[in-house]
Order: C-alpha cells, then structure tokens, then sequence
C-alpha cells in the first residue's frame, strides 16, 4: 500500500478483482502488454494507492511502469495528464512521457477482472527522491517547477481544470479567513491577516499547475533533477500558488509527512526565482500563501512531525 495501512493482498482482491499479485501480473503480461507491443518478463512490484495501482516491470523494452485506476469519473482527466506528459517531454521537461500504445494513444481504457481500467505504461526514471537538506538540489528542485510552469503557459485542454472552476488564490485566502475557526492556530491566522490586509490581488495568471511538487514526486541524480513525477493531480491555479504549497510540502514522503525546513523553503524560491523571477506583488503574496498552506496543514489532534512547530518559525 502506497499511503493506507489496509491490508495489500485484500485491496487488490476487492478493488480490482485479482486474487493476488500472480493474478494480477497475468493480466499485466496480457492485457496491456499486448495492447503496446511490450514482451513482460517479470513483476517486480505492485503498489495500490486507493483507486489506482503501479506496477514495476521489466520488459523487452527495458524497465517499465504500468499505472492503472478504476476511477472511471476521472477517466478524461487521466487522459489529459497522460497526454500532458508526453508534451512536456517533446520539450525536453524531465519526465516520463508515456509510451504510445499500437493504436498511437497515450493512455488506453481496457477491460479488468471487474470494470474498465485506464492504463498506461511509461519509462521507470532512475533517480533518488529529492533530499530537502541537499541546498544544491532543492535549488534544482526549484528551478525545475519554475520551467514546468514556464512551458505551461498558454496549454489549454478542456479535460484539465478551467479557470471558471478554480477561484484564484488571493479569494480562497480572504474566504478561509472570513469563515476559518479563530481558536485554530490564531497567532499565525492574526499574522496572515496582517500580510493581506489591502494586498492587491495577484494578477489573472491562471494556468495548469503540478499542484503535488515534493520530494517524492521528484528524482534527483549528482544535484540534478532527472525525474518530476505524478501529474494526475494538475490543477489550474497561479503558478505562485504552486511555488507555496510545493514550499510546504516539498519534505513529505507518502507516509512520511514532515514539515519542509525553512532554509529548503529559501533554496526553493531562489532555485525558482533564477528562472522566473517573481514580482513584487508576488513575493508578498507567495509569503502569504506559505504561511496559508503551512495552517491547514497542522493537524487539528495529534502532530508527532510536529507541524504546528514548524508554523511557529514562520510567524
């Protein structure tokens, strides 16, 4: 399991119908093998993550992954990633750009032991998970979002979020102030209403955002980013939206979630600033921002990482 504690061999049986992993490596070396051409020698590992699954194969074209979900109302959306990504790798973006299928597509829907699945196969990068106390590669790290946001620019696809259905950031903040709870960390919430107290709201750049950039979702190789993972959570927000909640979450790693250094936070902005440097209004509203992700990510019960310390750094 890839963020649950339920049992992996019960998961895989009731969501998707296989008895166990010789099962469902059967179906993997059938099913979509045939479906893109690729020859499956072994499963080396299978990981489910709610209403999604990964596997790690190798094959007579190296070493693959196979991601699968029975989320049949986010079929479209997958789609679009999938297809995002193999956009972002034909400009030169380190990512794993899905291989196509016989028929051409990106990403295929095909029958399971107990409904559709969306599926699609991809390269494995080789890399290490992104250490926060590397400065040189959280700067990297930085960099990297700052161009992922860069070639979004202008991408349009109907099946990603539209600017319609996101209210941009300045308004989700003012909202979550006017209707928050006032007994709920209210040092910081005091402090978030002072720094946007008659801030200006960001300008109107909305546009398909990461909305998941942290360490596991990033390879590092010799300081170098080789690998940005996991687009199926796209968003359409404010890039400096992004550069916030990346600033907070950039340490956690799935079942690990622990507060983002502060001298991490600095490297990833200067790491990002080097590509596209923020303006003004920006930086005062990215401090902001910061500040509102690092709030609701405290727990409102138990916090043995021990992120409402870590909040208390940032007021």
């Amino acid at each position: 399991m890839l963020w649950e504690t339920a049992d992996p061999h019960e998961a895989l049986r009731h969501r998707f119908g296989w008895a166990g992993l010789d099962q469902a490596t059967e179906w993997i070396a059938t099913t979509p093998a045939r479906t893109w051409g690729v020859t499956v020698h072994d499963c080396h590992r299978l990981v489910v993550s709610g209403h999604n699954a990964i596997a790690w194969v190798q094959s007579d074209q190296g070493a693959l992954v196979i991601k699968w979900s029975r989320a049949v109302p986010h079929f479209d959306g997958l789609a679009a990633s999938s297809q995002l990504l193999s956009w972002l790798g034909d400009r030169g973006l380190p990512v794993a750009a899905p291989l196509r299928s016989a028929g051409g597509a990106d990403r295929v829907v095909l029958d399971g032991p107990v409904g559709p699945l969306s599926v699609a196969v991809l390269p494995e990068l080789q890399g290490d998970w992104l250490d926060v106390g590397d400065e040189t590669s959280v700067r990297a790290a930085g960099a990297c979002l700052a161009e992922v946001h860069l070639a979004l620019e202008g991408y349009t696809d109907a099946r990603l979020w539209r600017p319609v259905e996101a209210e941009p950031p300045d308004r989700r903040v003012r909202h979550w102030l006017a209707d928050g709870d006032p007994e709920y960390a209210p040092g910081a919430t005091a402090r978030l209403a002072e720094l946007t107290a008659g801030l200006p709201p960001l300008d109107s750049r909305s546009q398909p955002v990461h909305n998941d950039f942290r360490a596991a979702n990033i390879l590092t190789r010799d300081e170098r980013i080789v690998g940005v993972l996991d687009f199926d959570e796209v968003a359409w927000d404010h890039p400096v939206s992004d550069l916030a909640k990346a600033g907070v979450y950039l340490g956690t790693l799935f079942r690990n979630w622990r507060p983002t250094p502060d001298a991490a936070r600095r490297e990833l902005r200067t790491g990002y600033a080097s590509v596209r440097p923020l303006t003004p209004l920006e930086s005062r509203w990215l401090e902001a921002l910061t500040l509102w992700q690092a709030i609701v990510a405290v727990p409102h019960s138990h916090d043995p990482a021990g992120w409402a310390r870590a909040l208390s750094t940032m007021v």
